[in-house]
């Protein structure tokens, strides 16, 4: 299974799972820079979450492998991340992921 697919069903069953509550404006910022930041600038934003190093490095080390996408593989999983933001929180969810 490639590793957009992968990414795409986690960020699903986080956003999208039965409990009637809204994404977190941190979590919709960071899966919005995690596809468009350079891993310097998305260091310093998990930073804010107090998040291990063992953690922040693994997170640092898919994001290495995302990065590597093409821009019309980003735009599209972007695409879809703001769909599914939209449906969970019923909100424009362009103001948040672009």
């Amino acid at each position: 299974m490639r590793l957009s697919t992968i990414l795409l069903l986690v960020t699903l069953a986080f956003c999208c799972c039965e409990a009637k509550s809204f994404v977190c404006p941190a979590l919709a910022e960071e899966m919005s820079s995690y596809m468009t930041t350079p891993a310097d600038d998305f260091l310093r934003l998990l930073s804010k979450f107090g998040a291990s190093k063992e953690a922040v490095a693994a997170k640092l080390t898919v994001k290495r492998c995302t990065d590597q996408l093409s821009q019309e593989t980003k735009d599209r999983i972007q695409n879809i991340m703001v769909k599914m933001l939209e449906d969970c929180n019923k909100i424009d969810a362009t103001e948040i992921i672009l």
